[in-house]
């Protein structure tokens, strides 16, 4: 497992790094299992026959560095939309530190369960009846060498786009994410809300073939309420009792 110390930094806002683990995954013979293990067999290998042209742009979009890639749109959503340095400045703390403690809070949850990523599961037998084993299936790209639940991408992503939802006071916020990935056409996606993006995060890294869905889904709700967390307990604006709850829909589910 790659960077396993991870799951036991000290978070920079949280009281501990298990402070928003998620509940076990699924079992292996339940019907969410059973649905997200067939959905990700059929759209997320690399030669995949049901995964259309824009979902395969789509996944490769969001293959970049997250860290990365995220930092890029919050310049250019600030430059765009923020005048003041010092809000400038909390803009930037608040969305990195949540992201930084989101994902901490993955790898906690990554360690803590060690749950299989499709690669392996589709591979072997997991004693499921509803499921159809392949020895030769391979993802659309490489697993990452740490387990599948929860993703960390989404717990990032999650962070960040809450965090933009958080400081303007709404989930309609338009910005524009780029990316270096070698592999995508679409270089460049606009959004005008941070749900949309998130949302995009969760379908783009099950047609990578590298997480259940469930994986990304519980992700993205720890990284939202992790922000929220950092949101409402951290740097707080002088001599303003607004709680920032005003989310324009970009809840917790």
């Amino acid at each position: 497992m790659a960077a396993p110390w991870l799951a036991t930094v000290t978070p920079f806002t949280l009281t501990s790094p298990a402070q928003f683990r998620a509940t076990p995954p699924p079992a292996l013979t339940s019907n969410r299992y059973t649905t997200d293990y067939n959905e990700v067999q059929a759209v997320g290998s690399h030669d995949s026959s049901t995964r259309t042209a824009a979902q395969t742009d789509l996944a490769y979009f969001w293959s970049e560095n997250f860290a990365t890639q995220w930092n890029r749109a919050l310049r250019a959503l600030a430059a765009a939309r923020i005048d003041n340095i010092g809000d400038s400045a909390r803009f930037f703390a608040l969305a990195n530190l949540s992201a930084a403690d989101a994902i901490i809070t993955a790898w906690d949850t990554k360690k803590h369960y060690f749950f299989w990523r499709p690669l392996t599961a589709i591979r072997e037998d997991d004693g499921n009846p509803n499921t159809v084993r392949d020895t030769n299936w391979q993802p659309l790209i490489n697993n990452p060498n740490y387990p599948d639940y929860t993703s960390g991408a989404n717990n990032v992503t999650g962070a960040f786009t809450r965090s933009i939802a958080l400081f303007f006071h709404s989930d309609h916020v338009t910005f524009t994410v780029t990316t270096t990935s070698p592999l995508a056409t679409t270089t460049s996606r606009t959004y005008t809300h941070c749900s949309d993006a998130a949302q995009d995060v969760v379908n783009a890294r099950v047609y990578l073939g590298i997480h259940f869905r469930f994986a990304d889904t519980v992700a993205r709700k720890q990284g939202r309420n992790v922000a929220k967390w950092a949101f409402h307990h951290y740097l707080r604006p002088i001599g303003d009792d607004d709680d920032g709850d005003d989310e324009g829909g970009d809840n917790d589910d």
